[in-house]
């Protein structure tokens, strides 16, 4: 009796630390707003803001201004790393992170460029 006890315990808190860990690593998608209220990490999708400082290195890291498409709202991003190869070409940025004095903090960058075969599918 006491080793199915015991089981059933070890059992539980696998579950309990498995669903701990999973709710930590999901990283929602919000708008800029959101972003800049949320104490945890997020993803913010956007667009290369055109009426802002030209992209540039600072140390380390890529510094860019990320414009919300739907409100027209613009937020400076530090991204820890190198310039993306295809940042240029981008049609959509999302960045994984968050917001921190004034910028959000990325550690991570996704683009998303158009597709050279999008006019094939038509």
């Amino acid at each position: 009796m006491n080793r199915k006890i015991l089981l059933g315990v070890l059992l539980l808190a696998f579950v309990a630390y498995a669903g701990w860990s999973f709710a930590d690593s999901v990283t929602p998608y919000v708008g800029i707003a959101e972003a800049q209220k949320s104490a945890g990490n997020v993803q913010v999708k956007g667009l290369l803001a055109k009426n802002a400082p030209a992209p540039h290195m600072e140390g380390d890291n890529f510094i860019f201004t990320l414009q919300d498409e739907e409100t027209g709202e613009t937020m400076p991003v530090r991204y820890h790393g190198t310039k993306p190869d295809q940042f240029d070409e981008a049609y959509h940025i999302v960045a994984v992170g968050r917001y921190k004095e004034g910028t959000f903090e990325s550690d991570k960058l996704l683009i998303k460029c158009p597709s050279k075969y999008e006019s094939q599918k038509r």
